[in-house]
């Protein structure tokens, strides 16, 4: 049984008409006769039954069309695959992501991987800024979604949008039920932070917009975690910082309310950054993936 008779037959089955066929498959009428008499000598069973007026599939035919179908559409598949690992379009890319990327940017990115580039596995590894940047120094992932453009030749990056900074206090704060509180007002309240190596960009915010404020911080807390700073916050009188997507999502769970900061509003911007000369052809693909996505909802991008 050879593939171009399955190919011929199957255009037999959905054309149903021999000279329709042969046109389609660039071949004389006589010669497509002929495979198919030598695919029903191999399979055993006559599979189209033909007349001066009609052509039609016997019952052999029928279940024999639908085998036919998938055979032929797994050997295109499988050289499709071979054509995409030729070209370096095929395996797995590591994406490293923050909180903010998982919620706005990677569903409508993965979903269009999938539909343009099935051949290519993504594997999500959600961390901090400061650890996605060394697991990219590190090889373990290829690409990162981080707060703030790395600094340095080592990394290259494209900004993606820009955030918000908020408050993260419990019900129970004197903050919980107002909508908003200006920035100096933190001078009163003791804080909980992270160390500058996890996130530098938003810590740099942060101090960014005190000292804009004319005021110092009181941390109380250094907490890397941001799942325990919401946790702590939501019962000591204390004050947490997290972007505004992680506010609106995140602090529900734990009983904790984000209060908009303003005068000034600390801002972080989203990026996805990769090694300098390191463009793999996934990562490229991604990349464009990336680039093509709409902009992220209810966020202002930022003018690229």
């Amino acid at each position: 049984m050879e593939f171009r008779h399955l190919e011929s037959f199957l255009a037999i089955a959905e054309e149903l008409h021999f000279g329709r066929a042969a046109a389609r498959l660039h071949l004389a009428q006589p010669s497509l006769s002929q495979q198919l008499q030598r695919l029903e000598r191999s399979v055993g069973a006559e599979l189209v039954a033909r007349t001066s007026h009609e052509v039609r599939l016997t019952p052999a035919g029928e279940v024999f069309r639908e085998q036919a179908r998938a055979i032929v559409m797994q050997a295109h598949k499988a050289a499709q695959t071979a054509r995409e690992a030729a070209a370096g379009r095929s395996g797995t890319i590591n994406v490293g992501y923050n909180f903010a990327a998982g919620q706005h940017v990677l569903p409508a990115v993965l979903g269009k991987m999938h539909a343009e580039h099935p051949t290519v596995g993504v594997t999500l590894h959600e961390m901090r800024t400061g650890p996605q940047l060394q697991a990219l120094r590190a090889g373990d992932v290829d690409v990162a979604m981080v707060y703030g453009r790395p600094v340095g030749s080592e990394f290259e990056s494209r900004p993606l949008a820009q955030f918000p900074l908020v408050a993260v206090v419990g019900p129970n704060h004197k903050w919980a039920g107002r909508p908003g509180a200006s920035f100096s007002e933190l001078a009163h309240e003791p804080c909980i932070l992270f160390g500058r190596e996890q996130c530098p960009a938003m810590y740099d915010a942060i101090y960014g917009a005190a000292s804009t404020s004319g005021i110092a911080l009181n941390i109380e807390y250094e907490i890397d975690d941001p799942g325990a700073v919401a946790i702590m916050a939501s019962v000591k009188p204390v004050v947490g910082f997290a972007s505004a997507v992680r506010g609106r999502h995140v602090c529900g769970s734990v009983r904790t309310v984000p209060v908009r900061l303003y005068d000034p509003v600390p801002t972080i911007d989203l990026h996805i950054t990769w090694l300098s000369g390191r463009m793999s052809p996934l990562t490229e693909l991604f990349l464009d993936c990336v680039e093509s996505r709409d902009a992220v909802p209810g966020e202002e991008p930022l003018q690229v």
